[in-house]
């Protein structure tokens, strides 16, 4: 569906999340996933995970409701974004150029057909780190120690009214390339994973039941290893975080995960895919059905009904 070769873009950048409880979802954030505070610009709080090279991974905005803000990506060249900005203008769901937030260079701002706010960008500016300054010197900064210790964001998974268009955007805009897909009876996707480089994927839209368009379902962040995701299940639990579905395992793309809802609403995800990569330049798509889909994860406990119901805002 996309060109094998394309690595246009190179990651997600950052995400904002919208949240109506903005000082107990700081206090998460900053606290339980030990995330550093680098900037407070216009009313949000910008925060970044330890291994993050960038300044900032996540904006924190307070607002009424909570959901999903702004999405950037950091293109891989100056060149790659003129030819991302070309593809986005083409889909006619431009929106401009802007200037970029805390420590990010001029950002071309669009939307997917489903709404959701997006930014393309290549300037940026490195984290460089202070009293965190690490022992190795190809760490970003110091491991925190505490909590959550976050490494990365890892991908975000939007809600959508129809899956198939907003993946055919993705493809055609930002050269992102299909992992795997769930396919119900009546031939349409029920979610569609995809990806820039060599992991398993970076970017979901799954089915919106409701089909209100422009909700998120859920923002993941990666620690190191599986055992780190059983120590955050304690973690939550201690401080009265609600965990709502896991410690498993997915069937699809393999990834041991932990979801909860931060105090604002919003569904995190912690994932750790372990070694797996897709390294084959040709790989196949891998396709499940509802049948399959219906054995829900590869071992643990069936999927909650809240899982494919909950998102961000609620409706």
């Amino acid at each position: 569906m996309t060109d094998s070769t394309a690595f246009d873009v190179a990651h997600i950048g950052s995400v904002e999340l919208l949240t109506p409880e903005f000082d107990k979802s700081l206090w998460f954030f900053r606290d339980l996933l030990a995330m550093r505070v680098v900037a407070e610009e216009g009313g949000s709080t910008f925060l970044r995970t330890w291994d993050e090279y960038e300044l900032y991974t996540i904006k924190l905005t307070p607002s009424d409701a909570a959901g999903v803000g702004r999405t950037t990506f950091r293109a891989s060249s100056p060149e790659a974004l003129e030819r991302r900005v070309a593809a986005i203008e083409a889909t006619g769901l431009g929106e401009g150029w802007v200037d970029g937030e805390v420590g990010t260079g001029r950002t071309f701002m669009f939307r997917d057909p489903d709404g959701h706010s997006m930014g393309i960008y290549y300037e940026t500016e490195r984290y460089v780190a202070t009293d965190d300054k690490p022992a190795l010197k190809n760490q970003a900064s110091a491991f925190p120690g505490r909590g959550v210790n976050a490494r990365r964001l890892d991908h975000i998974n939007y809600l959508a009214k129809d899956v198939e268009a907003n993946g055919e955007f993705l493809a055609d805009a930002l050269a992102m390339r299909e992992s795997e897909r769930i396919r119900n009876d009546d031939g349409k996707f029920a979610a569609w994973w995809f990806h820039f480089s060599l992991k398993s994927y970076d970017v979901v839209y799954s089915d919106d039941w409701t089909k209100h368009g422009n909700r998120l379902h859920h923002i993941a962040f990666a620690p190191d290893t599986r055992e780190d995701i059983l120590k955050a299940a304690d973690i939550f639990l201690e401080n009265g975080i609600h965990i709502e579905s896991g410690p498993h395992k997915h069937a699809i793309n393999q990834t041991f995960f932990l979801y909860v809802w931060e105090p604002g609403g919003n569904r995190i995800e912690f994932a750790n895919a372990g070694a797996r990569l897709l390294l084959d330049p040709d790989q196949p798509v891998v396709e499940w059905s509802q049948e399959e889909r219906k054995k829900g994860q590869a071992w643990g406990m069936k999927t909650i009904e809240s899982f494919h119901t909950h998102g961000t805002p609620i409706v």
